[in-house]
C-alpha cells in the first residue's frame, strides 16, 4: 500500500482498532500497529517496507500478501529454513523481536518473529 493514513482512518474509526505504535517514512506513516480485542494488524507502506528490506523489489512487482506470523520457537522455525532461500536474514528490530523472512513457494512473503525477551 503506498499510504497508511486512509488504512488507519477505516481500521480505527469504523472497525475500532486502536493505534499502539507508529513509525514515520518521509514525510508520512510508514508503519503502524492496531489492536483490537486481542487482534494485533501491522501495516507498512510500500516505501518503507522497500526501504527496509531491499529483497522486497520482486514482492513489490506482484500483488501478493505479505504475513508477519509471530512464533514462540525462533530457533526451532530458523532450523526448519535451514537450505530454504533468505530473503529477509535474521535480524533484531527496535521493536523487540528477532525476525527472518522468505518467500514461500506461492510467492507470498512471510516474516518470522519472535520477542527477544522470551
Amino acid at each position: 500500500m503506498n499510504e497508511l493514513e486512509p488504512s488507519v482512518d477505516f481500521w480505527t474509526n469504523r472497525i475500532g482498532f486502536q493505534l499502539t505504535a507508529s513509525v514515520p517514512h518521509e514525510d508520512k506513516l510508514g508503519f503502524v500497529i492496531l489492536v483490537n480485542e486481542g487482534a494485533e494488524l501491522m501495516l507498512q507502506s510500500r516505501a518503507s517496507a522497500a526501504g527496509d528490506i531491499r529483497s522486497l523489489d520482486e514482492f513489490h512487482a506482484s500483488s501478493r500478501a505479505a504475513l508477519f506470523i509471530e512464533v514462540s520457537e525462533f530457533d526451532a522455525v530458523a532450523k526448519r529454513l535451514e537450505g530454504y532461500p533468505i530473503a529477509m536474514p535474521t535480524r533484531e528490530t527496535f521493536y523487540g523481536m528477532k525476525e527472518v523472512g522468505v518467500f514461500e513457494p506461492g510467492g507470498n512473503f512471510i516474516v518470522f518473529a519472535c520477542s527477544v525477551q522470551k
